[in-house]
């Protein structure tokens, strides 16, 4: 908008210039004059083309991008679909790992919120227990599982992802 004012002035100040100019030539102003003044009509007509070419082009690389923008707003949704799907997926393979550990319900639900980072505080706060029955459950499951602690538990299901 600013833009599109100052394009405004510039050709006001070119054509109200302009007509200076050729009354100045009808009055018989000096040419050194009448040249002045001609060279603001020009350097005024030549920034006001040179503002309306950049404006142009803002706007059409400002089109660009929105449909830029809307085509990565599509991948992102796609994606975030294929995500999604992936947890889904990757839940199923973990509760599947659950059962071939004999993990009982009690158990499975303690070691995803294991999983998901959760203290056994919090998880004993979630799951309305105490905390030292947690923490024995947590101690059931490592030993199910082979593993020895919660660090090494999480990290049996992620270091088929690390290369």
């Amino acid at each position: 908008m600013k833009d599109k004012v100052i394009v405004l002035i510039l050709v006001i100040i070119m054509l109200l210039n302009f007509f200076d100019v050729i009354t100045d030539i009808s009055l018989g102003v000096p040419m050194w004059h009448v040249f002045s003044e001609s060279l603001i009509v020009i350097v005024s007509g030549f920034g006001a083309l040179l503002l309306v070419k950049d404006i142009r082009s803002r706007t059409l690389n400002t089109v660009r991008l929105k449909q830029e923008l809307v085509v990565s707003d599509d991948k992102l949704r796609n994606i975030s679909q294929e995500m999604k799907n992936a947890r889904h997926a990757y839940s199923h393979v973990i509760h599947g790992q659950f059962e071939q550990w004999h993990l009982t319900l009690s158990e499975q639900e303690i070691a995803m919120l294991l999983l998901k980072g959760l203290s056994f505080k919090e998880i004993s706060s979630v799951r309305n227990t105490k905390d030292k029955t947690v923490r024995q459950q947590a101690s059931v499951i490592y030993s199910k599982a082979n593993v020895e602690g919660r660090h090494e538990f999480a990290a049996w299901f992620l270091e088929d992802f690390m290369a």
